[in-house]
Order: C-alpha cells, then sequence, then structure tokens
C-alpha cells in the first residue's frame, strides 16, 4: 500500500495527516507505531485521520504514537482545519469536526494562525475519569513514594496538572511516566507541568499518554489554564509558553467553552509504502 500524508507541526506537537476521503486507510497499530518512529519511519506524536462526517463538514480520528485511538487533540485541531483549506477539500475557513468526544469548530484566520473552539472543561471526577470520592479543584496523588497535587480536567481527553517550581529542572519524564499509567486514571493520562510566571503567562510540559513529552499540547495547554483559574492562580487570558511554541487560552469559567489558539504549519508532503 502507497500512503499519502502531509507532515504539519502546531507548536512542535508534530502530525501526520492522512486524507481518509480520497484514500482507503485501515493500518494496524504495529504499523502506526513503524511509522511514527522517528530513525525507521517519518516520525510523529500523532496520526490524524481526515474522514467523511454525516453531522459534522468532516470527521477526525487521532491514533498515537504508539498505535492507540484517542478522542481529542487541539493542536492537531488546528493543524485539521489549516490541511482541508489547503488542500481544498473545503472552501470554508471555519468547520465542524466531528470528534470522538463531541463536535469541534476550529477556524483558520486571516493572520494565518487557527482558533479552535475546544468546548466546555469536564471538571467531575466520571467525567475525566479520575478515581475519587468527590469533586474538588485539587487532589492529592501519591506517585513514586511521594505526594503530589494534581488537578483533574478533561478536554475530551483525561489531564492531570500540576504546578511546579520550575518546568526546566521538574523531572517530566520519569513523573509523567509514572503519572500516565496511575491507577486512579483508569483511562491513562496526560501528566501537565505548569510554571505560573504571572497570572496571564504559565510556562508548561506535558507528557502525553501514548507518545511520551512532546514539545507542545493543545489540550494540556487547555487543562493547565482551567485549573489555574479554578485555583484562583490564574486569569483568562493566558499565554501559554512550550518548548516549541506559545499557545493562547481564553476560559470565562463554568461551563463556558475554552479557546485555543495558536499556529498550524505544513511540513512536507511525501508518500510512503506499508
Amino acid at each position: 500500500m502507497n500512503l499519502h500524508f502531509t507532515k504539519m507541526q502546531g507548536a512542535g506537537n508534530d502530525f501526520i495527516v492522512i486524507n481518509g476521503i480520497d484514500q482507503p486507510f485501515q493500518l494496524t497499530a504495529d504499523q502506526i507505531q513503524t511509522l511514527a518512529h522517528r530513525q525507521f519511519g517519518i516520525g510523529f506524536d500523532q496520526l490524524l485521520l481526515v474522514q467523511t462526517s454525516k453531522v459534522a463538514d468532516f470527521k477526525y480520528r487521532i491514533f498515537n504514537a504508539d498505535g492507540t485511538e484517542v478522542a481529542q487533540c487541539g493542536n492537531g485541531a488546528r493543524c485539521f482545519v489549516r490541511f482541508v483549506v489547503d488542500q481544498k477539500l473545503s472552501s470554508k475557513h471555519e468547520i465542524s469536526v466531528e470528534t470522538a468526544s463531541g463536535i469541534i469548530t476550529p477556524k483558520l484566520e486571516n493572520n494565518g494562525l487557527v482558533t479552535v473552539n475546544m468546548g466546555a472543561p469536564r471538571l467531575s471526577p466520571s467525567e475525566v475519569p479520575f478515581i475519587a470520592d468527590t469533586a474538588a479543584n485539587s487532589y492529592s496523588l501519591e506517585v513514586a513514594n511521594q505526594q503530589i497535587i494534581i488537578s483533574a480536567v478533561s478536554m475530551g481527553n483525561p489531564h492531570a496538572v500540576q504546578i511546579v517550581d520550575d518546568v526546566e529542572t521538574t523531572p517530566v519524564v520519569a513523573l509523567g511516566s509514572q503519572i500516565e499509567v496511575h491507577p486512579r486514571f483508569p483511562e491513562r493520562v496526560n501528566a501537565g507541568f505548569m510554571q505560573i510566571i504571572d497570572e496571564h503567562h504559565i510556562k508548561l510540559r506535558v507528557f502525553e499518554r501514548g507518545s511520551g513529552e512532546t514539545l507542545a499540547c493543545g489540550t494540556g495547554a487547555c487543562a493547565a489554564v482551567v485549573a489555574g483559574i479554578q485555583l484562583g492562580r490564574l486569569q483568562s487570558p493566558v499565554k501559554v509558553s512550550a518548548h516549541g511554541g506559545e499557545l493562547h487560552i481564553t476560559w470565562q469559567g463554568g461551563n463556558s467553552a475554552v479557546m485555543m489558539t495558536g499556529p498550524a504549519v505544513t511540513v512536507f508532503t511525501g508518500s510512503i509504502e506499508i
């Protein structure tokens, strides 16, 4: 099978995007892992699949580098709308996209950035999902024989966000890999490490479930800002500085939607034999 793809990145979070409308797509988890390998394959954090939808303009499926399918990816959503516009699959600059966690509406702005309505955050433990007796803004979690304080937030996928003094000296990989598989998160979890610069600016690193640490995480940025606002430490809007670039997040609290704005860039196109 000759698979055509487009390599894209959003703030350093990189993807291959597959047009599943014009070519058949059936890959196993092992094949996705091979494609994701940065020495023996193309290399990416997630694979994004464009499909037709009966309830929206398009359907959007997301596969992590380990081959598992997930429900949401914020940086991927921005690349998704850039892809369908550049490939002339749609003449609209604001599209509705069906995901496993609901419909989102990414919009390609005139300045080339993309804004995505990520929907309202889910904070109750059962919706994250997270095992806890009652809902709270923060929880104590035992990791590596120590107690850490996290906030549990779902942005269509689960996040455990903790505030740290310095993201550069925090052992993100060592801690993140343990938080990812913590038994209180039955579907595993993305582990976010947030350093607060001021009430409108944070630094963030995220260890993503199924992919490891990435240069940026869109849903992770949204979850971190929601957590910080819930704790009274942040105020909207918030600039999120990741290793791969900057994202801008707004949230008015409650059931209002989280809005995310950031870059979406095509790196190259190609094809590969599978």
